[in-house]
């Protein structure tokens, strides 16, 4: 430091920095931008945070807070919604009149003054829209919500960051249940916002699809943050290999106002982790009291199943006496057909109404051409046997 400089104190510098942009740019300006957030606060203010992306890459390459102040915001956000019919939200890109700040505790900011409703839906809103129309084209966006929901999941694949707060909140929350049900979560970390998010989730997913007899559903969480945070769940690659993975996906990956492309394919949609894991467990516990429900209700048809058996063995011990007799009396009946049949068909019988037998050398003559003059044969009559010669 040269010994002539005297050092300065921050505050200092802020403040020579806020008047030097206050006597530089004392116009309102006309600006576009990309709404990434929109906050309400309960005193009627709104905060937003504006980007601007690379047409090529999409990164992000301007960023800025604001604020719209209550007074201005009681107007702008109905005259807004009445011109466009969209809520003023994280998604839009609009043209808003804005005055720059800056202040020495909390730095950059934008002060918007009025907006121009016809500069309307922007870049996230419209690719959002693009992305669900193809999925809706190609049949696939509702294909994991088709898939049938495990009846015991505990076998839990996690994609997210191993450092993440939400995270660890899901896995307390899945430990600590009050009911005491058991779940075995495993991590494949993956990076949850950036841009090489989306590919690193779908390299999990791989890793999973793998050995997908081992899990029972996939959950995708992270613990919210900025909406411009948010656009690696609103990818086409992603939300195409959610939608057609074997095994039903759970996302929590934001707050109440955040939904993605990925929340909108996924079999499941929380609002966080914590809400994630809230959903497994009163899943395990209506499944729970429906496996119970089975149980009594297998308990209670065995006894009622014995109780009939016994009733049933019971008349049939008390019947047992009448319905041996009545078998007896019909076998001995069956017998009295069969002996007279039998009777009925005897030779005597038949010797006895005329007929008679003739044997010739002991083999019974059928046929008269069969003897010739001289033969001696043998005729048996109902009462007696006599002795002929052929003549």
């Amino acid at each position: 430091m040269n010994e002539v400089d005297t050092p300065i104190t921050l505050y200092s510098l802020n403040n020579l920095v806020r008047n030097a942009i206050a006597d530089t740019l004392p116009s309102r300006y006309w600006i576009t931008g990309e709404l990434s957030e929109v906050r309400e606060t309960a005193a009627g203010h709104c905060y937003i945070e504006l980007v601007e992306r690379d047409e090529n890459t999409q990164e992000t390459i301007a960023k800025a807070r604001g604020t719209v102040w209550a007074r201005i915001y009681s107007l702008l956000r109905p005259y807004f919604l009445e011109q466009t019919g969209q809520p003023f939200a994280a998604g839009l890109k609009v043209l808003l009149q804005v005055t720059v700040g800056f202040h020495e505790l909390y730095g950059y900011t934008l002060d918007v003054c009025d907006i121009e409703p016809a500069y309307t839906i922007g870049d996230i809103a419209r690719q959002r829209q693009l992305i669900i129309k193809r999925l809706t084209e190609e049949g696939v966006i509702n294909l994991n919500k088709e898939l049938d929901f495990p009846l015991l999941a505990q076998r839990i694949a996690v994609i997210s960051s191993a450092t993440a707060a939400g995270y660890g909140d899901f896995c307390d929350q899945l430990i600590n249940n009050r009911y005491g049900f058991v779940f075995y979560p495993r991590l494949f970390p993956a990076p949850m916002q950036g841009n090489s998010a989306g590919d690193g989730i779908i390299a999990a997913l791989d890793k999973i699809a793998e050995e997908a007899d081992n899990w029972d559903v996939v959950v995708i969480i992270r613990g919210g943050g900025a909406t411009s945070d948010l656009g690696c769940f609103d990818t086409y690659n992603l939300a195409n290999n959610c939608a057609q993975f074997p095994l039903p996906i759970i996302t929590g990956i934001g707050h109440l106002r955040d939904e993605s492309v990925l929340d909108i394919v996924a079999n499941t949609s929380a609002k966080t982790p914590t809400a994630a894991a809230e959903f497994l467990i009163h899943a395990m516990l209506a499944n729970d009291g429906m496996l119970s429900d089975l149980q009594n209700g297998i308990a209670t048809a065995i006894n009622r199943r014995i109780e009939n058996e016994k009733r049933c063995i019971e008349t049939l011990v008390g019947n047992l006496p009448i319905n041996t007799a009545l078998y007896l009396q019909a076998q001995r009946h069956r017998l009295d057909i069969i002996q007279r049949s039998i009777d009925a068909a005897s030779p005597e019988r038949i010797l006895s109404l005329g007929y008679s037998i003739t044997r010739k050398n002991g083999k019974i003559v059928r046929d008269a051409s069969a003897l010739k003059e001289g033969d001696e044969i043998q005729t048996v009559v109902a009462n007696g046997t006599f002795t002929s010669i052929i003549k």
